[in-house]
């Protein structure tokens, strides 16, 4: 049930105002509870995120401290990966031939790598040429940034997982692609990133993913919070978005601080 806007606050329900924080209460309430919010297990966009720390508190599906900020960006990601969905869905019936498979659950490790079962959704995979395909929907900034000084090691290792995954499914993956869709811009601002499918390159997350879990049933940080130190972080502007970052935290179970100096905790992006 939602609290009426403006009823502490003097606010009429009808007002400019009054209906702004009428929609943005609805517009977080439902952003909360999405699906992709509320998912528990780590999917293949996690896997190659290069904080061993944040890895290890999602593993064991820690109770998190930051709800990361505004949701809209996420928000109109989502909104954008549905309507390029149904653009491909479309294309398919128009042509009368399923060149891209769409929204695709592709199995990446029974658990034999590991030693978890994982999997996930796949943008797209195109099999007239052999392409995994992800979309991100970004800032300028950020645009800017992969194009001068490269995409995230991250994406990288996550196109690659949902290549090992079609592999898996019998098919032969040859190309990974990132699409980058403008956030605020025009569409002739998409700019693709791409590179030969790497079956290593998953299979070395994979094994990396293996080796922090071993060291999770090692040091068994639920019976010992003391022992979260001995799992490193790899601080970096991303911190900020990190469901487990507590700034000036001292208790690694409560939260994790990033040693972030203050001037990467206010330009994080």
């Amino acid at each position: 049930m939602f609290a009426q806007p403006g009823d502490a606050a003097g606010v009429e329900p009808d007002s400019s105002e009054g209906i702004r924080r009428m929609l943005t209460e609805i517009i977080l309430d439902a952003s909360t509870n999405a699906p992709r919010s509320c998912q528990r297990r780590i999917g293949p966009s996690e896997v190659g995120d290069p904080c061993p720390r944040r890895l290890a508190y999602k593993l064991l599906d820690w109770p998190t401290v930051n709800d990361g900020g505004d949701p809209w960006p996420s928000i109109v990601g989502t909104a954008t990966h549905d309507w390029l969905a149904n653009a491909l869905e479309r294309h398919n019936r128009e042509s009368g031939q399923k060149r891209f498979l769409v929204e695709e659950r592709v199995e990446v490790d029974d658990g034999t790598v590991s030693g978890y079962k994982l999997g996930g959704s796949c943008d797209a995979y195109d099999t007239a040429t052999h392409t995994v395909i992800d979309h991100k929907v970004v800032g300028d900034s950020v645009m800017r940034k992969y194009k001068t000084e490269g995409v995230r090691e991250q994406y990288r290792i996550q196109a690659n997982l949902y290549g090992l995954g079609f592999e898996r499914r019998g098919l032969t993956p040859q190309t990974v692609a990132l699409a980058f869709y403008p956030r605020g811009g025009m569409l002739g601002g998409l700019w693709v990133w791409t590179d030969v499918y790497e079956r290593q390159v998953a299979l070395d997350a994979l094994k990396r993913l293996g080796t922090i879990r071993d060291a999770l049933i090692a040091l068994d940080p639920e019976a010992r919070p003391q022992m979260w130190e001995h799992l490193p972080a790899t601080a970096s502007s991303a911190c900020r978005f990190c469901p487990w970052w507590k700034p000036g935290s001292t208790d690694l179970a409560v939260g994790c601080a990033g040693n972030l100096n203050p001037t990467q905790a206010a330009t994080a992006a």
